[in-house]
């Protein structure tokens, strides 16, 4: 991949972004994230159904019934994504495909109560091939070799 070369503006610089994840019940989503997830509670307003929760620098924000659609996909940069599967497996996360290499990552997925996805990757291994990639409906897709087709 080649890079491009950074843009410049003179328009107010962006300062981070903060993903808003549809969830059906927030009590329960912010229970996961915390006890599952390892994340933190910064606030909630039960009344309205809103939560902020964090982990290292990923900030999301937890909405009930509004704002986005089920199943959203986000990706997270990590330190180790096998020491985080090892910490998943004992707390009861919902790991939907296990830590596999590509060429972005060492890349592992993890489901919320409300099938939103949290792609959690870390550098990609040097000396290992390229994995299999699990897409939205649960198919496998063999590494790229010009024109592969999912496994039903």
């Amino acid at each position: 991949m080649t890079a491009l070369p950074e843009r410049k503006s003179d328009a107010a610089p962006f300062e981070g972004v903060t993903p808003i994840l549809r969830v059906t019940d927030i009590a329960a989503s912010v229970d996961y994230y915390v006890t599952s997830l390892g994340f933190n509670l910064n606030w909630q307003d039960a009344q309205v159904g809103f939560a902020s929760v964090s982990r290292g620098k990923c900030h999301l924000f937890l909405c009930q019934g509004d704002q986005g659609h089920p199943g959203s996909w986000i990706w997270v940069g990590i330190g180790d994504a096998d020491a985080l599967l090892q910490e998943y497996r004992r707390s009861g996360a919902k790991i939907r495909h296990v830590p596999t290499n590509y060429p972005w990552a060492y890349e592992m997925q993890v489901e919320d109560l409300d099938g939103n996805v949290l792609r959690l990757g870390s550098e990609p291994k040097e000396n290992e091939g390229i994995g299999e990639w699990l897409d939205m409906q649960g198919r496998r897709w063999p590494p790229r070799d010009g024109g592969s087709k999912p496994k039903d």
